[in-house]
């Protein structure tokens, strides 16, 4: 009806004052991260990378969103908070996220698509699409350095990815007492940049299937990379005899991995825990003789070459000796590394491996790399490679622009919550976009930065050699 009143919110008045809203504000937007992102796109090239990964098989003449444009509109959208698919259809005439993917923004036939396009999108995606995809995410990581690094840690480990339906391949994992997939993440230990990800089955993975995919990054790093130095670090059910044989083959090529205790292990470690506890037991006597509070443990590290039945070789295994009131808790890693002392193997080089598993919870918590509802197994595994990529626009813009910045280690989240929701009011005229911030943004000298650094757009990098 042309002549009814706008609805209208109503708020408890203020003194001499009543307080209501309607919805006559115009082109506004809350998301003024999509143009930030944008930028970062830009200057990386992402989007158009995973777009020349997919085999378009939809009809050209039937076509009115490029495969950049869906997969820029959908990564902006994650990587903005919005992870579920069903959230395109409210966002797709929003002025900030037609910016984003450079379409004129209050143009009623410049929309973008909906989710059952995206779904579909989803939906058409065979094996040879997602080899291409996790590839490219590989070369994206190397195209990120403008040379070949001296060295580089490849930090590998699964997570669950718990089910709720009949998706395919979806199993029950006893470890994780649940229904889920079990993805497997591989992070460059230093920077924390994704180097690539594969969705899994929920069962435990065997030594051999870690393996085949090692062996066929490692080649392929190998090729671009012939000088650089990898070192391999993960848990200890990396520990296999066949990922161990395929890393041990490679030149310049080293590992660390954790490694179950055995009757073995621990009889060769007998003779070090004894003399942690004699350790213990003088450093709490004598700081109860002092009056303070006793330690909470005492840690003696050592070493010794140890080789199971199923390797091919021996290996030199670290030994954690920690004593506590509690008990002992002593620790072992395998490693191929011989320079470094076992104290420095261990807590310098193993323990760092934590660090994955926060960019994990980035990935999961803040990004929902987890939300993998869809029926088909390949349809889950594209939803995980697009995380990836909003992790991937995450991690540039940290890591650049926001570096020496109070935002240069922060996690998605924060840069979401901070950077990303600003209200816009979008003006559009004929030769120019104008974009009016609110007055009191307590970020302006930070997008200030953003911003300038964001227009410099330089050559994209990519050492092939």
């Amino acid at each position: 009806m042309p002549y009814s009143s706008p609805k209208q919110l109503c708020f408890p008045p203020i003194v001499g004052q009543t307080i209501r809203a309607d919805f006559e504000g115009g082109a506004l937007s809350s998301d003024f991260g999509a143009l930030l992102l944008r930028g970062v796109d830009r200057q990386i090239g992402l989007t158009e990378r995973l777009a020349a990964a997919i085999h378009d098989k939809r009809h050209q003449s039937s076509i009115d969103h490029s495969l950049r444009d869906l997969l820029a509109q959908r990564i902006s959208q994650i990587a903005s908070g919005y992870v579920d698919g069903n959230d395109a259809n409210s966002l797709r005439r929003d002025p900030l996220f037609k910016l984003g993917v450079e379409r004129s923004p209050l143009d009623d036939e410049q929309d973008l698509a909906s989710a059952p396009t995206f779904s579909r999108l989803e939906h058409q995606i065979d094996r040879k699409d997602l080899y291409r995809l996790t590839r490219a995410l590989v070369d994206h990581f190397m195209a990120s350095y403008s040379e070949p690094p001296p060295a580089i840690v490849l930090d590998i480990d699964h997570s669950d990815d718990p089910t709720h339906g009949q998706q395919e391949f979806t199993f029950y994992n006893h470890y994780y007492q649940s229904y889920c997939y079990l993805p497997l993440f591989i992070f460059e230990g230093t920077s924390h940049a994704l180097v690539t990800a594969y969705l899994r089955p929920g069962i435990r993975p065997t030594g051999a299937e870690n393996a085949m995919i090692l062996v066929r990054l490692l080649s392929y790093l190998r090729r671009h990379w012939p000088y650089t130095h990898i070192l391999v670090r993960g848990d200890s059910h990396f520990a296999t005899p066949e990922v161990i044989d395929v890393l041990a083959h490679r030149r310049r090529t080293d590992f660390v991995f954790g490694l179950a205790g055995n009757a073995v292990l621990l009889r060769q470690a007998t003779p070090t825990l004894q003399e942690a506890r004699r350790l213990h037991h003088q450093r709490v006597a004598l700081a109860q003789a002092h009056g303070q509070a006793p330690p909470v443990s005492s840690r003696l590290y050592d070493e010794f070459v140890y080789a199971a039945k199923s390797w091919a070789q021996p290996w030199r295994v670290v030994l954690k000796a920690e004593v506590m009131s509690a008990g002992d808790t002593p620790r072992f890693v395998v490693t191929s590394l011989g320079a470094p002392t076992p104290q420095m193997v261990y807590e310098d080089l193993y323990c760092a491996r934590g660090n994955c598993e926060n960019d994990i919870k980035a990935m999961k918590n803040d990004l929902r790399s987890d939300r993998t509802s869809a029926t088909t197994f390949l349809a889950n595994a594209m939803r995980l490679i697009l995380a990836c990529a909003a992790y991937a626009l995450h991690h540039a813009l940290r890591t650049h622009t926001l570096h020496h910045t109070a935002l240069a280690q922060a996690q998605p989240s924060t840069v979401i919550l901070t950077l990303f929701k600003i209200a816009t009011q979008v003006k559009q005229y004929k030769d120019r976009i104008l974009l009016h911030l609110p007055s009191s943004c307590p970020v302006k000298a930070l997008l200030q930065r953003v911003t300038t650094l964001l227009c410099a757009v330089p050559e994209l990098a990519y050492n092939t050699s």
